[in-house]
């Protein structure tokens, strides 16, 4: 391989080497005058054979090796291997690891990657967001078909709140209200009961929610939405539906929306695990 003349950077990770690259081009910026340089980037690097022959391919271009490695063991191999073929390397993440651990008093994981997982995390975490936000109330029940949990509940047992709450653990969530007067969508027939979650509240706390709603819509009096006997109507129509369904069931009468979820999750991880 001919000599670079110090045009080209090696990137050498045992994961994507994003890291190394950003800090590269960061620290490059500095030096407006270098002209063009090529960066090389060697990716899932998990051998001492490939880190051989890579330090080897820049000792004969005469090049710069910047380095995030984890593994200690192949991280300090990079570190000796670079020092006897004369190599200028860097290693950016081995430094700040260690400071890190003398800060705190913990061990790092020293797993590849795990930058990489968070990124994915957030994705997945957004992407059920707007999945909850979609599916909202009954908007599409083709959504069903595609959640991993569909709530079913009269009005102001907080089913929307606690999709959101599954949507930041990762878990998409449709949820439909339950009305006497509305047939239930053909969809909720076609998915499996495991996932389906049945609300249920006390016709005495139910009121009182309702009322409060009203009053901050600014709509006092007798509305039908809270009357006794129509609630009364609407919680027996909602337990006769889960029976039928075969769901589970979780009073939500005194829990917290934290509380709630956390049965839900159980309940869900619970059926796939068995």
């Amino acid at each position: 391989m001919a000599r670079s003349d110090g045009k080209l950077i090696y990137i050498l990770s045992d994961s994507f080497g994003e890291t190394a690259e950003r800090v590269v081009l960061a620290c490059l910026a500095q030096f407006p005058h270098t002209g063009n340089l090529e960066l090389r980037r060697i990716t899932n690097v998990s051998e001492k054979e490939t880190v051989e022959r890579i330090l080897r391919e820049a000792k004969l271009a005469g090049t710069f090796v910047a380095y995030t490695i984890v593994l200690e063991e192949l991280r300090a191999f990079v570190k000796e291997t670079a020092q006897q073929l004369g190599v200028t390397a860097l290693d950016i993440m081995g430094p700040a690891l260690q400071s890190i651990e003398t800060y705190t008093g913990e061990r790092p994981s020293y797993q590849p990657g795990l930058m990489h997982r968070l990124d994915e995390d957030y994705f997945k975490k957004i992407e059920a967001v707007e999945f909850a936000v979609k599916y909202d109330d009954g908007k599409d029940p083709r959504g069903f078909l595609r959640a991993d949990i569909v709530l079913l509940g009269v009005s102001r047992t907080s089913k929307t709140p606690l999709a959101m709450y599954l949507a930041n653990k990762r878990y998409c969530v449709a949820n439909l209200p339950i009305v006497p007067e509305l047939r239930p969508p053909k969809e909720l027939t076609l998915i499996s009961k495991d996932k389906i979650i049945g609300l249920t509240i006390s016709p005495e706390k139910l009121i009182e929610v309702r009322k409060e709603r009203l009053k901050t819509l600014g709509l006092m009096g007798q509305a039908n939405y809270a009357l006794p006997t129509r609630i009364e109507q609407e919680v027996a129509y909602a337990h006769q539906l889960y029976q039928d369904l075969g769901c589970y069931t979780i009073d939500v009468t005194h829990r917290a929306i934290e509380e709630t979820a956390t049965r839900i999750i159980d309940w869900v991880e619970g059926q796939k695990r068995s």
